[in-house]
């Protein structure tokens, strides 16, 4: 009896071993895949053994009964992070859980460029590559109520950078982010004011770094171009700017500003109303925030375009009309700022 017993506990033993090295084995092995890359979008609370039938589901071919064990044995198959993960021809199961658990996720980016208009925002969002389009039926004034600031006008509140985002989130997910940089930054930039700086709200920053964003075609020019225009507002002279008018024109614009297009009275027409414009006009950038607060030291009043993206300021009128009969170029009938 005992010889018995000792030999069903080698066979066992060895049972045992083939099996654990069949396992080593198979966690070593490429998984086979259907396409050379397969994807996966994994939602917060999937039950591990849900995860195993999706991957298998999408394109990884073997049986889900393999994975789900496989996740269980580890100990890891609660660490499971939802995500977007994409894998490629030649990963293992281990790698394949390692992935999720580190949220190695695949992403996707979309980008906002210093001076877009929300609507180019709204229409670069729609070209975005797997963003759930969650606004696109929104109006401008639902989607500002859905990111938690009704009444708030979208113009310029949101930064123009690179946002990185995982396949299938919402694109108001991406706007929360770009709105929560903004308003970061531009804290961060009033915070800096001088003390005698003629802008009374913080919104006024945002507003006149948007006009200076529009017209600095150089780098070097934006703390002038902002001089330019906070010594307009000091004092109170029309700000006088194309760009607020084109703005105002909206889509009736047509690529030439002509002389009527300044006399016709708009909220944004700063050749007929004095002051800024009820909202920004764009997305500014960081330097063009900066420069709003911290700008040259310059008595200047008025600047024409040079036609080589730089700019001629002037301290009088008469300079600058001499500067514009030498380098404006532009259509008969419309004026430099």
């Amino acid at each position: 009896m005992k010889r018995i017993l000792l030999a069903l506990a080698l066979l066992l033993a060895v049972a045992g071993l083939g099996a654990a090295g069949t396992v080593w084995w198979w966690l070593q092995r490429p998984l086979p895949l259907a396409l050379p890359s397969v994807e996966l979008s994994i939602e917060p609370g999937t039950a591990p053994r849900r995860v195993a039938e999706e991957w298998v589901y999408a394109g990884v071919q073997t049986n889900p009964q393999f994975l789900y064990h496989w996740f269980r044995w580890s100990g890891q198959d609660r660490q499971i992070r939802a995500g977007s993960y994409e894998v490629e021809r030649g990963v293992t199961p281990r790698q394949l859980l390692d992935k999720m658990v580190r949220g190695d996720e695949a992403l996707e980016s979309v980008r906002f460029i210093e001076g877009w208009t929300f609507r180019q925002v709204r229409a670069e969002l729609a070209r975005a590559n797997a963003l759930k389009p969650a606004t696109a039926a929104l109006s401008d004034a639902e989607l500002m109520a859905a990111l938690g600031l009704p009444g708030v006008a979208p113009e310029g509140r949101f930064f123009p950078d690179t946002y990185a985002y995982s396949r299938g989130v919402s694109d108001l997910t991406v706007l929360k982010r770009a709105q929560a940089a903004m308003q970061r930054r531009l804290e961060a930039v009033w915070a800096e004011r001088p003390a005698d700086t003629p802008l009374r709200r913080i919104d006024d920053l945002l507003t006149l770094a948007s006009i200076v964003e529009k017209e600095t075609g150089r780098e070097s020019d934006r703390p002038k171009v902002a001089a330019v225009f906070l010594n307009r507002l000091r004092v109170g002279m029309p700000l006088q700017t194309d760009p607020t008018v084109i703005y105002g024109l909206g889509e009736r614009f047509d690529g030439n500003l002509r002389k009527h297009h300044l006399l016709e009275d708009t909220p944004f027409n700063t050749y007929t109303r004095p002051g800024l414009p009820p909202t920004p006009i764009a997305m500014p950038g960081l330097a063009s925030l900066r420069a709003v607060v911290k700008p040259d030291s310059t008595r200047a009043l008025y600047f024409v375009a040079r036609g080589d993206g730089s700019s001629v300021f002037s301290d009088n009128l008469a300079d600058h009309n001499r500067a514009v009969n030498q380098y404006q170029r532009a259509p008969r009938g419309a004026s430099a700022p």
